[in-house]
């Protein structure tokens, strides 16, 4: 598909929700370019108001954001337009959030960082057909990364809790959750 000739239908909307104002901008111009019709959240609470007031046909929303919970707004998104579209981006990529995000009704779910083209294909898959594979698939080290972090998140960010779960050393664990995801 080349960028400028996207079948984005008769609604571009597209609502971008992240509180890291760079990437925001970032993306913003880099969806423009390819027809969306851009507005721009910088927190839940303007991600809902925006969802409430004129619901778009396509949303792109960080998970964390610094009031809340970037599913807040995929739930506003559900409710008032059911088919819109919605990729959840973010930087702490888990297997159990991007369940949780599905769950809730996104399309998809990338880890940070994730390019324009990326979150693209992830916006304009159809429902019933798979997304291509990923060009550069998760390493061995980032597959046992995202298996740490599941059950962090399971056991509600505990690091004892997930240090016996694991049967790993509680200081090791301090250690990989401290360190970046691998790529």
């Amino acid at each position: 598909m080349a960028e400028d000739q996207l079948d984005l239908g008769d609604d571009r909307s597209l609502l971008i929700v992240d509180d890291d104002e760079p990437f925001l901008r970032r993306l913003a111009k880099a969806m423009e370019k390819r027809g969306f019709e851009v507005e721009m959240a910088d927190s839940v609470a303007a991600g809902k108001a925006i969802a409430t007031a004129r619901p778009p046909a396509y949303a792109v929303c960080d998970l964390r954001l610094e009031d809340g919970n970037g599913l807040d707004v995929v739930e506003v998104l559900r409710e008032k337009r059911p088919d819109c579209r919605v990729v959840v981006l973010t930087g702490y990529g888990a297997i159990a959030t991007a369940v949780a995000a599905v769950k809730i009704g996104a399309t998809d779910y990338l880890s940070k960082p994730a390019d324009a083209k990326d979150i693209v294909t992830a916006l304009l898959t159809p429902a019933d057909e798979l997304p291509p594979p990923p060009d550069n698939p998760m390493s061995a080290d980032r597959v046992r990364w995202e298996h740490i972090q599941r059950v962090y998140e399971l056991c509600d960010r505990n690091v004892s809790e997930t240090a016996r779960r694991l049967n790993m050393h509680r200081r090791t664990l301090q250690r990989i959750l401290a360190k970046r995801s691998p790529r």
